[in-house]
């Protein structure tokens, strides 16, 4: 399948996203699954990471171990929050499909666990900054075809046995570091659209294949996330003051989703969650329309918390110890968390919109 230059062209935006990796405790209103799905394996990146990457003090990528990530609620609530390694300031978006399914939170993180065991609720895989591919930025982060080999080890082993994966579910986030700066778009030196076009089937082809292995190894249903509107993040509307998205940066989204969609729709047992839509009906509607959620926030596409200098991040703080950073005083009121990242009260209200289809998935006879 060739698109034409023009819209191939247009993908180009998306390696632009310089040095901003797309890296990822309410009661949720979701009822179990009549399937009782018991077991949730995650692999992706930064939305669904609960503590994989390493907590390096100092460093940029390991800012999700630092204040005021974890259980920063509002500015009313103690300054001592519980780190998890989530990039977000309390529950991310594998936390509130875990909870549909029956269970606490998101299954505890591979790098975490005593030994790699493997207990009834799952494992996540999923580490922040990866993609299919290798980032050159990050060369020690796994990717997802690295995250699946792991999991099969386990399973080869007998850490998971084969009858829990006959109730698992397992979720694949890929958010769009491969399109980033130091991924393989910005480093191939690309001398043609048909090169650019490849690359990015390559992408969705990278991600339909994982999902087989999944499949094959004998996860019974699989969520695989499709692009959210990139150029709405902070990241990109901050230079127009939070005010408007990026609308190149949303089409190369929406050209990498119509991939995914088309080499996925075959597929049994396989669910696409639209974060596109969802993230769409909730920042980036048009006058006088947008979800019901929409109206929960305020200022949709500015972050709670941001670096008070050009190229800082979130939660840094300088030699002295001096806090580098501004943080609003209601994060419940903001979709965005950071840079890149949603809060707990965007992806509260991103997987409520996504709740009934993603349910109505689990319920279905699973096809052998």
């Amino acid at each position: 399948m060739k698109l034409p230059p023009a819209v191939v062209c247009l993908l180009l935006i998306l390696v632009f996203f310089d040095g901003a990796s797309v890296e990822a405790r309410g009661t949720p209103s979701a009822q179990g699954s009549r399937n009782q799905w018991s077991s949730m394996f995650v692999f992706g990146d930064d939305f669904v990471d609960n503590g994989n990457r390493p907590n390096i003090t100092g460093e940029k990528t390991s800012r999700q171990w630092s204040y005021p990530y974890g259980s920063y609620l509002n500015s009313h609530y103690p300054t001592s929050p519980v780190l998890t390694g989530r990039f977000s300031n309390y529950r991310m978006q594998s936390d509130f499909i875990a909870r549909m399914l029956g269970l606490h939170e998101a299954p505890p993180a591979y790098e975490l666990t005593d030994d790699q065991s493997c207990g009834s609720s799952g494992m996540t895989f999923a580490s922040g900054g990866a993609g299919v591919f290798k980032v050159t930025a990050k060369k020690k982060v796994p990717t997802l075809a690295a995250q699946v080999q792991a999991f099969k080890r386990l399973v080869n082993d007998g850490v998971i046995p084969t009858r829990q994966l006959h109730h698992s579910v397992a979720l694949i986030a890929i958010s769009g570091n491969d399109y980033m700066s130091g991924s393989e778009a910005n480093n191939g030196f690309y001398t043609s659209f048909d090169d650019l076009d490849t690359y990015v089937g390559n992408v969705a082809t990278e991600i339909l294949d994982n999902v087989a292995q999944l499949q094959m190894l004998g996860v019974r249903k699989v969520l695989v996330n499709n692009l959210h509107p990139i150029g709405c993040m902070p990241l990109h509307t901050s230079s127009n003051n939070y005010t408007t998205c990026d609308l190149l940066g949303n089409y190369g989204a929406s050209v990498h989703n119509k991939y995914l969609k088309q080499m996925l729709k075959e597929r049994d047992n396989v669910h696409i969650l639209d974060l596109y839509t969802a993230f769409t009906d909730i920042i980036n509607h048009a006058p006088g329309g947008g979800s019901d959620e929409s109206k929960n926030f305020n200022r949709e596409l500015t972050p709670c918390c941001e670096s008070t200098y050009k190229g800082g991040y979130c939660g840094e703080r300088s030699h002295s110890g001096k806090r580098l950073y501004d943080l609003c005083e209601t994060p419940d009121k903001m979709f965005y968390w950071d840079q890149t990242h949603p809060t707990h009260a965007g992806w509260e209200a991103v997987m409520k919109a996504l709740q009934q289809p993603l349910m109505e998935f689990l319920d279905e006879d699973y096809v052998a």
